[in-house]
């Protein structure tokens, strides 16, 4: 693995190389993910008992938007991070499907 290395400017700063931008972009996108997925995770739990909601529930249909965002989000943090929770319960893509199907012609 090659070493690279960081580059220093006549002011003394140093700059990283290639490798350790990239290390800074997917950490600062892990700790996005994980805080967007906390976010939504208190906000479906809602310990305010619903003082703070985007969307009254009371309205018909469009009521229960904002918490189905905010589970959408989540189950999407938690995929990002490995966790695939439909898959747990026995869903998946149709891809998966398609592959476990036999054509017998």
């Amino acid at each position: 693995m090659e070493n690279q290395p960081n580059f220093i400017m006549p002011s003394g700063e140093k700059i990283l190389s290639k490798r350790g931008i990239s290390d800074s972009i997917n950490l600062m996108k892990k700790v996005t993910m994980a805080l967007v997925g906390l976010l939504s995770l208190l906000y479906i739990l809602n310990p305010t008992m619903g003082v703070f909601e985007l969307i009254p529930d009371n309205f018909p249909v469009i009521g229960n938007l904002d918490e189905a965002a905010a589970t959408a989000l989540l189950l999407t943090c938690l995929s990002y991070f490995g966790i695939d929770i439909p898959k747990l319960f026995g869903g998946g893509s149709d891809k998966e499907k398609r592959k476990e199907t036999i054509d017998v012609e």
